[in-house]
């Protein structure tokens, strides 16, 4: 009999121990509560479900400051830095194929690098999309592409205010500080206008986010 009572007695400890000792079944579990909160936000908790805020957007470079340096990929896999090119008066055209409006102008880019190279102008295009470089190639020589054209990155995007309105354009003088910039389609006069600017032959006057008519 005594044998019988010392068994049981040391099976109920031995359960008590086991209750104990049983891991993350309490509902006031910190970690068991954020993952049943998960797309259901039932009583949601400010220090757990507190969004961060979010990131300030990029902004565009200042007028007459100098242009954020890069240096990107072309498609015939040389390196080009901004900067090397000091001394000449540079418009970077961000753009990509799927663009309908950038298609518009890039014939007038092909005129005005022609025109205007032999002045001291090098157009560099951006390309800002995903298509592979063989695709991007076969575009351009399509559209008779006479310039560079550079595979863009986000990060290089971001430094110009974000590629997210193209086409996008920005004028740089021979100094290396940016003139003027041009988001969305504009007339070609437009685009002549700041090409002089940045050469030294006009007025610094300002024609940002001027639409043609």
């Amino acid at each position: 009999m005594r044998k019988v009572i010392f068994v049981t007695g040391v099976a109920v400890v031995a359960a008590g121990l086991l209750m104990i000792g049983r891991p993350v079944s309490s509902p006031q579990d910190p970690a068991n509560a954020n993952v049943a909160a998960k797309g259901t936000d039932q009583n949601p908790s400010p220090s757990t479900n507190a969004k961060a805020a979010p990131a300030p957007e990029a902004a565009d470079p200042v007028k007459g400051s100098v242009a954020p340096d890069f240096t990107l990929t072309a498609l015939d896999g040389k390196k080009i830095q901004l900067s090397s090119l000091k001394g000449k008066a540079v418009l970077v055209n961000f753009w990509a194929t799927w663009c309908e409006p950038c298609k518009i102008e890039m014939p007038w880019l092909v005129d005005l690098q022609k025109e205007y190279g032999p002045q001291g102008l090098q157009i560099l295009g951006v390309a800002m999309d995903d298509s592979d470089p063989k695709t991007i190639a076969q575009f351009t020589r399509k559209m008779g592409v006479n310039y560079p054209v550079l595979r863009g990155t986000d990060q290089m995007a971001d430094s110009y205010g974000g590629a997210d309105r193209l086409p996008l354009t920005f004028f740089v003088d021979r100094s290396g500080k940016i003139v003027d910039e041009t988001v969305g389609l504009v007339s070609e006069s437009v685009i002549v206008d700041a090409i002089k600017r940045s050469l030294g032959q006009g007025p610094q006057t300002e024609s940002r986010d001027t639409k043609a008519k």
